[in-house]
């Protein structure tokens, strides 16, 4: 439900720790339902999304999600600017404390301004109209006469008030109802649909921007904790005598770790205060830790994908998705396919490694974090300390990349409850190697896949089964498979009219932290399914391109539910994103429409492509690659994406291009490994994300014109790109890549 209300002086300090005059208006938000009621004054609660103007007409927008370069700070704040009929540059834009009131405040799932978009017009659209009622009033003039244009409005005899001087007369009037509340239509807006540069770019371009670890407190001490390599270990012994003999030390604090499942609490450690960060380093180094084995400790992952393998291409599982009579159809094939893929763990490594200060005073915690989810992180510190969630306060700092990672709050956890062991505010700085070595990561995953072709080429059957290890493991060890939820994520959602079709669902108990990473589970779910597609269209002697139309079949929305399928839809009621195959076919055709698509190449060059939906838009990539021996060169990237409505055109270009490099490099390099328990790769030596050389000199990228609900855009990118490039790959070679990543299999 989404409900305008006006705000007070005093709440909006609270919820920004800014002080406002003039107008306030804010919005309650539950995404689950676009009704809105318009109340008379506020009641202070649920109030998430904010708009003030001041009677010196400045405005004031706050952003209650995180940047981590995606200019979400900018394009929320472009939609009421416009709406407001507001002058762009006179809008400045307020970072949000963490705080429940602001409804989700976690910055993932591609979703900020799908879930906020149609609630942040109403709030623009309501403030143009008091501020047209309060010149109305002013002139004694007809409400009809008056409109808002660029700050100011206007009369028809050519009169005209800033809204500064309008300011004031407006916040006593009432709020308009919604039936009162036209909304502009698309040939009048101004900003949405615009290359609006983002707000925090001279800062970031000039070196000013905030990021965690930038912060600092007069007093502050640092840390730098050495964890048990393998989940669920315990501190066995320790030299504390040899780290405080290192200059600089101050203490040694052991952090024990849960009882229970990790979820978002510090694994065990020990930390080791000090007065400048080198010290606290060097004096970690010198504890020389002894670790109790856990039952993850022996954990192989070599060992443990085998099992996994051997396991899907063994035996049906837990059946997902079913129609038609799938074992008739491979029986009456007149060729059946079979082949098994597989995908490694991966880690977030984002340029910024998790970084938070913390104080404690008197019963009251403060926390500057760079965080994807400022309300997680009030949570689980003011669980860790034993205090109410008002007693924390969480300070949001940019992010220098987060993809996931930082999301999740045990980095915040650890300083709060070093901060209030020390009685001292508390740096803690994660290095490069603590963060490839105790991420939450993504999971790996095993994949069968079985085709029937008749012979004419169609594809009659299609069976697929996955074993991947459960993000809800990481909440609760009981949970071993994959359900419809996370199964939705591509591989259970396939938009095949095949007419026969099964999916199916295996165990794999979970042995470290998986979390969720860019795209989640559509990363090897698209490895997978867009690369078997690829099989079967080679078996049939067909084109690819062709044959995804083929297999996708009819425009049509989707209704998974009489296959017995429960379709999440990323949150979102079917109804309202349907799941449209027109859409699908068409950023295909696209796709195959910008490139040179059926070219006569060289030989050991190729094309492939794929297309996926998720996190509700639809994305085609194509890749060009050159293989030359055992080198491998992705010489170009093509991407097209269908969004629904765009707010903010170079953003959304920018995501694609960057989700398409990001899959790239997770493509070309991503690869955790694990022996004893413990994660083999540290830094950028052994796990490397794409370095200059190896992205391609050709990246184009193009938007679908649409009218369409706004969609996801941070993420959609990434999974198409890997299958497209294994796609080309068999194309110049005739060699069938199934194993992630590519380094496995070629110089990259």
């Amino acid at each position: 439900m989404s409900t305008l209300s006006k705000l007070s002086r005093r709440r909006f300090l609270e919820l920004t720790g800014v002080s406002a005059t003039g107008l306030l208006l804010g919005a309650a938000v539950s995404p689950a339902s676009r009704a809105m009621d318009v109340l008379a004054t506020a009641t202070g609660e649920r109030l998430n999304l904010f708009v003030s103007l001041r009677a010196d007409g400045a405005v004031e927008i706050v952003a209650h999600r995180s940047e981590m370069g995606t200019g979400i700070r900018t394009s929320l704040p472009q939609v009421v600017a416009d709406e407001m009929e507001a002058d762009w540059s006179r809008v400045r834009v307020i970072q949000a404390l963490g705080d429940a009131a602001y409804g989700s405040q976690n910055t993932d799932g591609s979703r900020s301004v799908r879930n906020f978009y149609a609630t942040m017009r109403q709030m623009g659209a309501a403030a143009r109209r008091m501020l047209e009622q309060a010149a109305a009033d002013t002139w004694r003039a007809p409400l009809a006469e008056c409109r808002a244009r660029n700050h100011e409005v206007h009369h028809a005899d050519g009169r005209r008030l800033g809204f500064g001087e309008l300011a004031a007369r407006a916040a006593a009037l009432p709020l308009p109802g919604l039936d009162d509340l036209p909304l502009k239509g698309r040939e009048d807006f101004r900003y949405i649909g615009r290359n609006v540069p983002i707000v925090d770019l001279h800062d970031m371009t000039t070196g000013n921007t905030t990021y965690g670890i930038d912060v600092a407190l007069p007093d502050m001490v640092y840390a730098s904790i050495e964890r048990t390599p393998h989940l669920g270990g315990r501190i066995a012994a320790y030299d504390a005598a040899a780290a405080r003999k290192v200059a600089g030390v101050l203490d040694v604090v052991e952090l024990q770790g849960p009882e229970g499942p990790p979820a978002f609490n510090n694994v065990e450690g020990l930390a080791v205060i000090a007065s400048n960060t080198w010290s606290a380093i060097k004096g970690r180094e010198a504890l020389a830790v002894q670790w109790r084995p856990s039952p993850h400790s022996d954990h192989d992952s070599a060992a443990y994908l085998d099992a996994l393998q051997a396991r899907v291409s063994g035996g049906p599982g837990r059946v997902a998705r079913e129609r038609g009579d799938v074992e008739r159809a491979l029986g009456d094939a007149d060729q059946v396919l079979e082949a098994s893929y597989r995908t490694p763990y991966l880690a977030h490594a984002p340029m910024e490694p998790p970084a938070t200060l913390a104080r404690v005073d008197g019963g009251r915690c403060e926390v500057w974090a760079c965080t994807q989810n400022p309300q997680a992180t009030q949570a689980a510190v003011a669980s860790a300390l034993g205090v109410d969630k008002a007693a924390v306060t969480v300070h949001v700092t940019l992010l220098g990349g987060g993809f996931g990672r930082k999301s999740k709050p045990d980095f915040s956890v650890e300083a709060a409850r070093l901060a209030a062991h020390v009685g001292r505010p508390v740096q803690l700085t994660w290095t490069r190697e603590d963060d490839v070595r105790h991420d939450y990561y993504h999971a790996c995953s095993a994949m069968y896949f079985r085709g029937a072709l008749d012979g004419d080429g169609r594809a009659t059957a299609w069976l697929a089964r996955q074993a991947t290890p459960a993000i809800g493991a990481t909440f609760d060890p009981a949970v071993t498979r994959l359900e419809d939820g996370w199964l939705s994520q591509t591989f259970g959602s396939v938009p095949f009219a095949t007419p026969n079709l099964r999916i199916e669902s295996h165990e794999a108990p979970a042995h470290v932290r998986i979390g969720w990473l860019r795209s989640v589970y559509n990363i090897p779910f698209a490895f997978g399914v867009c690369s078997f597609v690829d099989e079967l269209a080679h078996a049939a002697g067909r084109d690819p391109a062709q044959y995804w139309q083929e297999m996708i079949g009819d425009d049509r929305h989707l209704d998974f539910a009489p296959e017995g399928f429960e379709f999440s839809n990323y949150g979102r009621a079917i109804a309202e994103y349907p799941y449209d195959t027109g859409r699908m076919k068409a950023v295909l055709r696209q796709l195959v429409a910008n490139i040179p698509w059926g070219e006569t190449l060289p030989e050991g060059q190729g094309w492939g492509l794929a297309v996926t939906r998720s996190f509700l838009s639809y994305v085609a990539v194509a890749s060009k690659v050159r293989v030359d021996g055992d080198t491998l060169v992705v010489e170009e990237l093509h991407g097209v994406i269908d969004a629904g409505t765009v707010v903010n055109p170079d953003r959304v270009h920018a995501q694609l291009e960057g989700g398409m490099v990001f899959g790239l490099s997770l493509a070309l390099n991503g690869e955790i490994t694990f022996a004893d328990g413990a994660a083999r790769q540290s830094n950028f030596h052994d796990y490397p994300v794409a370095r200059l050389n190896q992205v391609p000199r050709v990246i184009r990228t193009h938007i679908v014109d649409s009218e369409a609900l706004p969609a996801g855009v941070g993420e959609p990118g990434v999974p198409p790109t890997a299958p497209s490039i294994a796609n080309a790959v068999f194309a110049a070679t005739g060699q069938r890549i199934r194993e992630l990543p590519l380094a496995r299999h070629f110089d990259v």
